[in-house]
């Protein structure tokens, strides 16, 4: 297992910003979280490429901005807009190849939006948006969220038997945690499947904390990632509530890499 961090957790200061406040703190894998269209531009994503090449690291994912979005956009009842939702969904997977990145994150469809769509349906769709994504290179992931579809573990596991060998997901912590799910439940669910884990603690409160900052077992976590023979990235993605200084973000970083290589040996 390799660790890394989200721009996300600096938002919302500019992403190239975040980009080289991150890696000044020794941090060289990243899932950018693009915030704009403009972010999406050839030159604006060939300067990115540069400084990160020449810092030696890599962005692993990326996360679009519209993810609020994508009920409407891509789950709604009216199926010309899912094309054409699906064919505007490409510029984030040309992105994400262009910088050299494989991985694109879905969130999916909000069970708070009005849709009749089925499983099947739902499948059936990203189905079709996977075969796109894989053109460019990458793998589109579906990922737990909570109050979504993919919030259940039963979801998951039959979008997995549904689509064998093309359904791809990261597990997120923290939104398993608010769905009320044991993050390792949702790993079982993903199986060899589980391609990125977005990683995060709890407090008391259940307020989303930097790892090792709340009360959510960690090391039992890793451990039973790396017991399901789990390889991939653990990607550290808060919110900028979630802590108050910077060098609280670097120690965080410092203590999962230490936990993985302790873990993992």
């Amino acid at each position: 297992m390799k660790t890394g961090i989200s721009t996300g957790c600096l938002y919302p200061e500019l992403t190239e910003n975040s980009i080289k406040l991150l890696t000044g703190m020794g941090f060289d894998r990243f899932e950018i979280f693009f915030n704009s269209f403009s972010e999406l531009e050839p030159d604006y994503l060939d300067r990115l490429r540069y400084y990160l090449d020449s810092h030696s690291a890599r962005v692993v994912s990326v996360h679009p901005f519209v993810s609020s979005f994508e009920s409407f956009l891509l789950f709604s009842a009216y199926e010309r807009r899912f094309i054409d939702g699906a064919a505007f969904y490409e510029m984030f997977y040309r992105a994400a190849s262009r910088i050299g990145a494989d991985k694109v994150v879905l969130h999916g469809l909000n069970t708070s939006y009005a849709s009749s769509l089925s499983d099947k349906e739902y499948f059936r769709r990203y189905s079709i948006m996977q075969e796109n994504a894989l053109k460019y290179g990458v793998e589109l992931l579906q990922e737990n969220v909570n109050i979504f579809r993919s919030s259940r573990p039963e979801f998951i596991s039959g979008m997995k038997e549904a689509l064998p060998g093309k359904a791809a997901f990261v597990l997120d912590v923290k939104q398993a945690l608010r769905a009320g799910v044991d993050p390792l439940s949702m790993a079982d669910a993903m199986g060899d499947r589980l391609r990125h884990v977005h990683i995060s603690d709890r407090n008391t409160d259940g307020m989303c904390v930097l790892p090792f900052a709340g009360d959510f077992d960690l090391n039992g976590f890793i451990s039973g990632l790396a017991h399901r023979g789990y390889d991939g990235d653990l990607i550290i993605e808060v919110y900028r509530t979630g802590f108050d200084t910077l060098p609280q973000l670097m120690d965080s970083g410092v203590r999962l890499a230490q936990a993985v290589e302790r873990i993992t040996g």
